[in-house]
């Protein structure tokens, strides 16, 4: 097991310890924590099945630092590898309004703005889509997360070039911390 580095000033997936929740986190707040679970992607690759870890934390400031992991699993459960990574942030603007910053090491960095659509489902499409010349040909995106029954289910669909939205990933992901 290795050793974590304390920071002095650490983030906190959990409101019952860490620093104090700010205000300005409230309409994003049932997503802080530790997720888990698996999902389905769709690509050039083709379809497969893969594993997920997602980690929302807070440091006390008006955001909501993101983290995401992926391993891609055969039909029958078994660990291929490791698949799509993403780090980011969710900043929420005003009562209902939300941005989202991800970053993905393939090269590609989209910004999204949306809507809490209740306390707990939002929905975000790509601002701006910025791509380093050897990423996928991502022009355009829509994101969609909900908490129903106490699970965390999202889908992303993504569009190449003038081509329509398809779905790429969808996932249910249950609360670990």
């Amino acid at each position: 097991m290795s050793e974590q580095t304390e920071l002095p000033v650490p983030d906190t997936a959990d409101v019952r310890s860490g620093v104090e929740v700010s205000e300005g986190i409230l309409s994003v707040l049932p997503l802080l924590g530790e997720w888990h679970g698996e999902g389905q992607a769709a690509g050039t690759g083709g379809d497969h099945r893969f594993g997920q870890w997602v980690r929302f934390a807070h440091d006390g400031r008006g955001f909501l630092a993101y983290e995401s992991r992926t391993w891609r699993l055969t039909d029958d459960g078994k660990i291929v590898g490791p698949d799509v990574r993403e780090s980011g942030f969710w900043r929420p603007r005003g009562n209902d309004d939300v941005e989202l910053l991800v970053a993905a090491p393939d090269g590609l960095l989209e910004i999204y703005v949306g809507t809490a659509r209740t306390t707990t489902s939002w929905e975000l499409s790509s601002d701006v889509v910025a791509r380093t010349p050897d990423a996928p040909e991502v022009t355009r995106s829509v994101r969609l997360y909900g908490i129903v029954e106490g699970a965390l289910m999202y889908a992303i669909d993504r569009a190449v070039g003038d081509g329509p939205l398809r779905p790429t990933m969808s996932a249910r992901l249950e609360r670990i911390r």
